[in-house]
């Protein structure tokens, strides 16, 4: 994309030569700062006024805080010490206070001389510390701390009623220190590039970029504060989605080949053979697909649906639909486990229509192949030639499809499952193989809230599955206090056995797999110690092997008990899947390797040990293994951690609710922003530092339609280069390669 060069920035001026190189470098090593604009955009986490007092009886143990007290006391005692033998050793003990509850400060040896002068009762002061617990009081030792003192031109009002930004820092840096350092540099705010159309930044009411730094660092009213955030908001979601508009715009300029299902063809045949009538929203989400797949220019489409919503039926009507036009396509997924899983269960819905010979032959019919890392290499071999000759027009592998010896005949459509455990750039790698590119639909079962489709995966149309198939079970979801209630545990294992003998089967699922140190990539590894509570005598072990192994000695004992984990040689966890969907094994103890794409109808009861250790997320994806049959399901979410915590908050609404997106806003909610569009889904750290993915979602709605319209009408942005050079300070090298990619 060969744009118009970008304004001259001049917020890109290194710290260094403005803080000079000592604090720069503590800058950069303690919070990733390295610009003058990095620094404008470190905004104040919150604001305390000097006359209103921060709750002190709300402080988070084991956190470095800020707050703003009086102090109310003030002793200094000598004792006795090792290094002070004759009495002459000393400890300043000062309270302070805020009307909602005291916290102590200590200082000890020669640290007490100035705090002694300076922290005189009625003293008003800022204080930086991590919380500790002495003699059950909450403490400070030894806090950084910066005296609160009123200019002599400035009435007392004015004093008290100033806003004081308190800042995210860390305990080299605190907050009031890089106040400091934004003093130095906040005139540079004026000359900041505002990256908003004219148009569209006066349409919307928002004030110029440098007022919103001014009002953000320096409020003088929460008004300010209010008006500053509004329009940083509005920044980082309208450059984030001109971003993503140009990819999409991008795509739709790239040539592919029209994919059209052939009248009385493949596709045909099988929705004749189908037993049952597809649901309205597969219905729907199916000619949204073959619409895309009828267009010139690359489908790019994000399915999401609930567990179970039978997002693969959707997806093999679209592959069959490809092949039908003489194409062939590919799906890819996360493990061998599941891309076996998926090539069985695709065989076993097309019957013979799986046998067929070669592509566009007049049987209806085609080859469905499987290719993953530890095939034999005659079955490999096979494989690459049926790919390669068209003989086949569906496989079904692993990674191993994208590795450079794979040829296809001429790819017409990948499918991602669980596009969140795929590196851009194996989908990239993938899509090359294609003559022109391929048509990509990416499916995922963790529901994402609107607003993280938007800004993650904003380069892609989306359709979402939200009805489950007639057929499918209620799943029935409870807490299981182990430390509180162990009866509740030896009860969880009768309704086990009680599932057992009514003829179904269960999943007992733990965090790890133990006997780590068997694990070679562990060996000569020093082994974690033990925490107490896994040494405590009732804590059930955590990990499979442990855990089977009691199970099968103890409470399931007589019961057909197997273990399922990752390190296990692929045609062994292959061989234990089949005995358990053919029903050989009662119960399968397994890490989350069952998490997506398992499917044995047969299973009704899942027990989740140590629950608390998944997100929750992930918890409503290993529910949705059972409950896929006619007979209702059944989750039991074990625990150790107390009713307050909120770890069992976070399993309570799990147990309380099926609905995944409610979940996904649950969870979104609970883990910091950053993570949204983190390391693991953007490759690059995340750009959003003031928009918050839940809250903001009409912002962001709207901020997508513009950005569209902008890119519509000028796609290079040659007549905003504000915009192009905010679109390349968020576009640093490693996010640029991640939308070129997407």
């Amino acid at each position: 994309m060969d744009l118009v060069p970008a304004l001259e920035e001049p917020l890109q001026q290194p710290l260094k030569s403005v803080l000079g190189p000592a604090t720069a470098k503590v800058m950069a090593e303690h919070l990733g700062l390295h610009t003058v604009g990095d620094l404008l955009h470190h905004y104040p986490r919150r604001y305390e006024e000097r006359g209103q007092l921060t709750h002190l009886a709300d402080l988070p143990m084991d956190e470095h805080v800020t707050v703003v007290a009086q102090v109310a006391d003030a002793r200094l005692h000598t004792f006795a010490s090792a290094k002070a033998p004759r009495g002459k050793g000393q400890r300043l003990e000062v309270t302070i206070t805020d009307g909602s509850g005291r916290l102590q400060l200590v200082f000890f040896g020669a640290g007490v001389h100035k705090p002694h002068k300076e922290l005189l009762p009625g003293t008003r002061a800022m204080f930086a510390g991590k919380v500790s617990v002495f003699n059950r009081r909450l403490q400070l030792a030894h806090p950084a701390y910066e005296l609160l003192r009123g200019d002599p031109e400035e009435s007392v009002e004015t004093w008290a009623g100033a806003l004081i930004p308190i800042y995210p820092a860390t305990a080299k840096l605190e907050s009031w220190k890089i106040g400091k350092a934004l003093q130095t540099v906040l005139p540079t705010a004026q000359e900041a590039v505002d990256p908003l159309p004219e148009s569209l930044r006066r349409g919307r009411g928002l004030v110029p970029l440098p007022e919103a730094l001014l009002k953000i660092h320096r409020p003088h009213t929460k008004a300010d504060i209010e008006d500053a955030r509004s329009r940083l908001k509005w920044d980082e979601a309208f450059v984030l989605q001109v971003a993503l508009a140009r990819r999409r715009h991008a795509d739709a300029q790239l040539p592919a080949v029209p994919r059209r299902p052939a009248p009385d063809g493949l596709l045909t045949a099988f929705d004749a053979r189908l037993p049952f009538t597809l649901t309205e929203g597969q219905q729907r989400v199916s000619r949204e697909i073959f619409a895309d797949l009828a267009t010139d220019h690359p489908m790019h489409r994000l399915l999401q649906g609930e567990v179970g919503s039978g997002k693969t039926m959707v997806a093999l009507r679209a592959m069959l639909a490809v092949v039908d036009s003489g194409g062939q396509a590919a799906m890819l997924a996360p493990t061998e486990v599941l891309a076996q899983q998926h090539h069985r269960s695709v065989v076993e819905m097309m019957g013979e229509l799986a046998e067929g010979g070669m592509l566009g032959g007049a049987e209806q019919g085609t080859k469905v192949v499987l290719l993953t890392g530890s095939m034999g290499t005659a079955a490999r071999r096979q494989a690459l030639l049926d790919l390669t000759t068209g003989e086949a027009g569906i496989v079904i592998g692993t990674h191993a499809l994208i590795e450079d010896k794979v040829q296809f005949h001429d790819l017409g459509l990948v499918v991602v499952d669980e596009q969140h455990r795929f590196g851009v750039e194996q989908r990239d790698a993938l899509r090359g193989k294609g003559r022109q590119p391929p048509h990509l639909l990416v499916m995922t079962a963790t529901p994402i809230p609107r607003t993280v489709a938007m800004t993650v995966f904003g380069d892609l149309e989306t359709s979402v599955l939200d009805q489950l198939p007639a057929g499918r079970s209620p799943i029935a979801s409870h807490v299981v206090p182990a430390a509180d209630k162990p009866h509740f545990l030896a009860r969880a294992w009768e309704r086990v056995r009680e599932e057992v003998s009514n003829g179904h089967q269960a999943y007992v699922v733990c965090p790890r797999i133990g006997d780590e140190e068997d694990d070679p990539k562990k060996a000569g590894r020093k082994k974690p110690p033990e925490s107490p509570e896994d040494a405590a005598e009732k804590r059930p072990p955590l990990a499979v092997l442990d855990v089977a192994d009691q199970l099968a000695k103890g409470p399931l004992k007589g019961l057909r008990v197997e273990v399922l984990h990752g390190r296990m040689h692929p045609d062994d966890k292959d061989a234990v899947m089949r005995r358990f969907a053919a029903g050989d094994t009662d119960v399968l103890v397994a890490t989350t390797v069952i998490e997506v794409g398992v499917n044995v109808p047969n299973a009704t009861a899942m027990v989740i040990m140590d629950a608390d250790r998944f997100g929750v997320s992930q918890l409503h994806q290993l529910r949705g293994r059972v409950g896929r049959g006619s007979a209702p399901g059944l989750c039991l979410l074990v625990t150790e951690m107390p009713e307050a915590s909120a770890a069992r908050q976070r399993l309570n609404a799990v147990a309380s609710t099926l609905d995944g997106f409610e979940l996904s806003r649950i969870d979104l909610e609970q883990r910091r922003e950053g993570d949204v569009l983190g390391q693991a889904q953007s490759g690059a750290r995340t750009s959003l530092r003031m928009l918050a993915v839940i809250e903001d979602e009409e912002i962001i709605a709207e901020a997508r339609e513009e950005a569209t319209a902008v890119v519509a009408a000028d796609p290079e942005l040659s007549g905003l280069p504000a915009l192009r050079t905010a679109l390349d300070a968020l576009l640093d090298e490693e996010r640029e390669q991640y939308l070129e990619k997407g």
